[in-house]
């Protein structure tokens, strides 16, 4: 067991020693949000609704920073000897998605700071459920940003790639309206966006009112997608490894 858990935890550990040296995506990633929050919010005078949508967005800004690090790993020659290593693939790569997921949980949760500014209060026993929520959706979006980011060879390419796809991902998923003021193909799309059953298990857990899709089909949908890219990325990582030792 420990040749699993040890190379994971080595990579996690990696990863926010990097970040630690680099405070400065803090302020970044959640300043970004915060004032398209603020400027939408009390724009329309609805700082409240549109709250758990720029905390998603904070987790997603997080996810897209943390995950060029492949790239970088790449080109400096660490991602090479990282796969010519002993240690199981889909630990290497479970340690690399926990290490960038936690930072972004992290800066959800600074982002939660700012609940009151939108009318919410949590309860010692409501927040438990809110962070597991932001961790999961972390975990899951640095998931995604993990696969992209492995067949890219350019940081703006991967940029461009990530604002095209994750961008629309975000502004369909009940982050700007609701699933069900949604109309014709936009509330298919909704639907099959696994973005917003995300931000619905988010809305959940702050227990907003009036939510779909559901709390358990929010939570088994976030839950399989992000174990389903975890697979993903271990099997890319594995297809790699053959075809370099090809």
């Amino acid at each position: 067991m420990s040749s699993f858990f040890l190379p994971a935890a080595t990579l996690w550990q990696r990863e926010l020693i990097r970040f630690w040296r680099q405070k400065s995506r803090l302020l970044g990633v959640i300043a970004s949000p915060l004032v398209i929050w603020l400027l939408i919010g009390y724009g329309s005078n609805t700082l409240g609704r549109f709250f758990s949508g720029a905390l998603v967005l904070t987790v997603m800004f997080s996810a897209i920073f943390s995950t060029i690090s492949i790239i970088e790993d790449r080109r400096e020659g660490f991602l090479l000897s990282m796969l010519v290593s002993p240690a199981p693939r889909t630990s290497m790569v479970l340690g690399k998605i926990l290490g960038a997921a936690t930072l972004a949980w992290i800066q959800g949760v600074i982002f939660l700071a700012f609940a009151p500014l939108a009318g919410m209060s949590l309860q010692a026993g409501e927040v438990l459920p809110v962070v597991g929520a932001v961790f999961l959706i972390s975990f899951t979006l640095t998931g995604l940003g993990f696969a992209i980011a492995w067949k890219m060879d350019s940081t703006a390419g991967f940029h461009a790639i990530m604002n095209l796809l994750l961008m629309p991902m975000w502004m369909v998923s009940g982050a700007l309206f609701p699933l069900s003021e949604a109309r014709g193909w936009m509330k298919l799309i909704m639907r099959v966006n696994p973005l917003t059953y995300a931000l619905s298990l988010l809305n959940h857990t702050l227990r907003l009112p009036n939510i779909t899709p559901g709390g358990a089909e929010s939570l088994l949908v976030t839950l399989a997608f992000g174990l389903g890219l975890l697979l993903l990325c271990g099997m890319m990582a594995k297809q790699k490894t053959t075809r370099s030792a090809a």
